[in-house]
């Protein structure tokens, strides 16, 4: 069974708790909607959430989020072939799983876009306190293309994405000490084209810290669904 939850922040005592609630096993995967926490301090912090993830049994896959370094900048990352896509993965951790931004991996018999990343609202903020932040965060040009190619090429049925098309920002999430004029919304407006010509089945994302349904796509950050939840939505 494959099941989708939102941001983590390097916190993973709610998903072994829903793996060892519900007995998951090694054919089970569960999907992180980006902001895992894995990778972002760069040092031994990071093994913690690595350790705990490396203790359950499903395998883990980890959609790129902001509050995070790319697993491709940094050492001891390998890439693979899994399910259709490419991953990133260490041979210490073999069950946490890091997407391929653009690749469509199948599975369940169901075909997923992963498009991660998005822009740090707290940017300046960050810069200001010696806080980490990562000028990658968002979606290159090269990683645009490559997205915009697959979907001319391929049948979608969920796109999994760390933020959200623009048309479904969610306002009522917005922080209220950030000034909206500062923030870089370039993302969320790539992803309205492609929102609009891909005929997609369900769309997921995190990053707003939000559960909410709007039409076909749905927040997800402490609730897990299913693949079998969201198939019921299928149209």
């Amino acid at each position: 069974m494959i099941y989708y939850t939102g941001d983590i922040h390097g916190s993973a005592k709610g998903i072994i708790a829903f793996a060892q609630h519900y007995e998951l096993t090694e054919s089970d995967i569960i999907v992180i909607l980006g902001d895992v926490g894995a990778n972002y301090y760069g040092n031994r912090r990071d093994r913690y959430c690595k350790d705990a993830l490396a203790r359950i049994k499903p395998t883990v896959f980890c959609i790129h989020g902001n509050h995070e370094r790319r697993p491709d900048t940094l050492a001891g990352y390998k890439q693979k072939e899994w399910n259709g896509g490419l991953v990133w993965y260490e041979d210490e951790y073999p069950n946490l799983l890091f997407a391929r931004d653009g690749d469509i991996f199948t599975m369940e018999g169901t075909r997923h876009l992963v498009i991660g990343g998005a822009y740090s609202v707290d940017k300046y903020y960050r810069l200001e306190n010696d806080l980490l932040w990562f000028a990658d965060e968002q979606p290159s040009a090269e990683i645009k293309t490559y997205v915009e190619d697959q979907i001319t090429k391929n049948r979608i049925d969920i796109v999994l994405s760390h933020t959200c098309p623009y048309k479904y920002e969610p306002r009522d999430a917005f922080l209220p000490m950030i000034d909206q004029s500062t923030v870089d919304d370039s993302t969320e407006r790539w992803l309205d084209g492609i929102e609009e010509k891909v005929d997609y089945k369900a769309w997921l994302c995190g990053h707003w810290h939000i559960e909410k349904q709007i039409d076909k796509l749905r927040f997800l950050f402490h609730d897990v669904v299913s693949l079998e939840m969201i198939k019921r939505g299928f149209k």
